[in-house]
């Protein structure tokens, strides 16, 4: 399941609200959790909020082809990938990406796939608005851990 939200979440609410909702009791062995939160610095600034943007539609296709991938490359029974757009500030959530399979190392090699390819690929533009009153696009994002392209 994928979400994308102007509002703040509580991830592990919605975790838990996912989790009890599904059909997969009994299935899993594991889950693998990742809580991406919104810090108050950045390249040597203090940030004191950010806006996050994405192109509806065309992101949630996006995300949708990263999970597409994650399962046909680890056995995974379910995943959820709760995403923040709009203003945000230090100490909320921006990103919560949960995945359940039979297996631990499938459940954690998926999560972290897919939190790197989406933090490296998926459609979202960041601007920090900074201490000093200035405004900046952030331009670059990790890619270290990905060695292929996800699909488009």
């Amino acid at each position: 399941m994928i979400v994308i939200s102007e509002n703040p979440f509580d991830p592990w609410q919605a975790l838990q609200d996912y989790q009890t909702s599904a059909a997969m009791q009994g299935q899993y062995g594991a889950t693998t959790v990742f809580v991406g939160t919104m810090r108050d610095f950045n390249d040597g600034d203090t940030v004191k909020s950010m806006t996050l943007e994405h192109y509806p539609g065309m992101t949630e296709k996006h995300l949708s082809n990263i999970i597409g991938d994650a399962k046909q490359r680890w056995a995974i029974i379910d995943s959820l990938v709760v995403h923040r757009v709009g203003d945000i500030y230090p100490d909320q959530p921006i990103v919560l990406v949960a995945v359940w399979a039979a297996h631990r190392g499938d459940a954690c090699d998926a999560c972290r796939f897919i939190i790197e390819a989406l933090k490296s690929n998926a459609p979202f533009w960041k601007k920090e608005h900074l201490s000093s009153d200035q405004s900046r696009w952030v331009t670059h994002n990790s890619k270290g851990y990905l060695n292929t392209k996800v699909s488009d």
